[in-house]
């Protein structure tokens, strides 16, 4: 089966059609998918080892994909954030690459409604949450870890079954710079969401990642927007908590890398509701049977969700957190047979099923955090998906 470069108009334009499949944008490289070759549902420990059984599983895929006809074979999907828990990923039968402007500009004008909300809860609420940041702070401050990402969930039910494509098309509209995805899971719904962090992007031996730490809600005038930005570069809390993801994700790119450059002080970015401090690492990798997975596995999750060091934050992340993140958390994207590839965090994001839509926001704990502001935080985070409802 060939693949190629571009939609016809056509293609764009049905966006029921798109969702089919997975649907994956990037301002690198945007592509959606036709059909399902062959599942890969087993756990990715082992995937950042070269000659480890998953990559040695995806090789013997690839190479049986190319000789059904699949000229250009790629693996797509989610992994979870607990990466001993099963992937959901799959090889296609055929693919397309577009350009996401061209996505975007194919959006129709008048978007569709979505259904009336019935409800919505917190899980957890006000209350529990923030003595769960209180707890993580203690365990800061005690020196059990140095930073943990806590996460909440927002339960909706809604009147009638959510058109996900809709909900898609809105989600997008209101953040064109994210990264947009909608992958259709193994047990019924959908994954999607508009994340704004690369982990990983691999093109040959080139590699590079975003890790984003810290983060300051935006403001409608333009002079308040600016000093919140500044304010927010200007933080040593915050500056702290990013220092830690760059440095552990140094530390774990180092080895694999002939080249690495990592800037010692992070760069502002913006979504449509956050400021966030980010960090723009590029490198070489030392070994060309690397591939966009593998890299990405090795890296996650990395402390930006989780924390450090990993372990212990993990302990108590599944101490504290009401709920198993399951795909929350993890890494969504694609890679191909020729080792390139891109794959982002699963945050600003939520799953469908139905009547039922639950959405994800999470806040990296330290020291010096204050229950009530991370409480706010994952609020704003939360609202990137609430805005498709109308609900922010």
């Amino acid at each position: 089966m060939v693949e190629s470069s571009t939609f016809e108009n056509a293609w764009l334009k049905d966006f029921s059609a798109l969702c089919r499949g997975f649907l994956f944008t990037s301002p690198w490289r945007s592509l959606v998918t036709q059909g399902c070759y062959t599942t890969l549902t087993e756990p990715v420990q082992d995937a950042a080892a070269l000659d480890g059984d998953f990559q040695q599983q995806l090789r013997q895929h690839f190479a049986a994909a190319k000789k059904q006809g699949i000229e250009k074979p790629i693996l797509v999907g989610a992994i979870p954030f607990d990466v001993s828990q099963p992937a959901a990923l799959f090889i296609p039968e055929s693919h397309q690459t577009f350009k996401r402007a061209d996505l975007l500009a194919a959006l129709p004008t008048e978007l569709s409604a979505l259904p009336a909300v019935r409800r919505r809860a917190a899980v957890p609420d006000h209350d529990a949450f923030t003595q769960m940041v209180a707890d993580a702070v203690a365990a800061t401050q005690r020196g059990d870890l140095d930073k943990v990402v806590l996460s909440r969930l927002m339960d909706i039910v809604t009147e009638q079954p959510v058109d996900s494509a809709a909900l898609m098309q809105r989600v997008m509209a209101q953040n064109p710079n994210s990264y947009h995805f909608h992958l259709p899971l193994p047990q019924g719904g959908v994954l999607l969401g508009a994340s704004p962090e690369l982990m990983l992007r691999k093109q040959g031996r080139d590699f590079s990642s975003c890790p984003l730490a810290g983060s300051a809600r935006r403001d409608s005038d333009s002079q308040t927007d600016r000093a919140a930005g500044e304010t927010l570069m200007n933080s040593s809390k915050d500056r702290h908590e990013h220092q830690l993801v760059t440095d552990a994700m140094r530390s774990t790119l180092q080895p694999r890398s002939r080249l690495l450059s990592v800037p010692t002080v992070p760069s502002l970015i913006t979504t449509s509701t956050l400021w966030h401090l980010a960090t723009q690492i590029d490198g070489e990798v030392q070994d060309p049977r690397e591939n966009a997975l593998s890299l990405a596995c090795l890296l996650h999750p990395t402390p930006a969700l989780s924390g450090f060091p990993h372990q212990q934050a993990q302990q108590l992340i599944q101490q504290l957190e009401p709920f198993d993140r399951q795909l929350f958390g993890g890494i969504v994207g694609w890679c191909d047979d020729a080792g390139n590839g891109e794959w982002v965090v699963t945050i600003r994001c939520g799953t469908v099923h139905d009547s039922r839509v639950r959405l994800f926001a999470g806040a990296g704990i330290v020291a010096d955090s204050q229950p009530e502001s991370e409480w706010r935080e994952t609020g704003v985070k939360l609202d990137t998906m609430l805005r498709a409802f109308g609900l922010q």
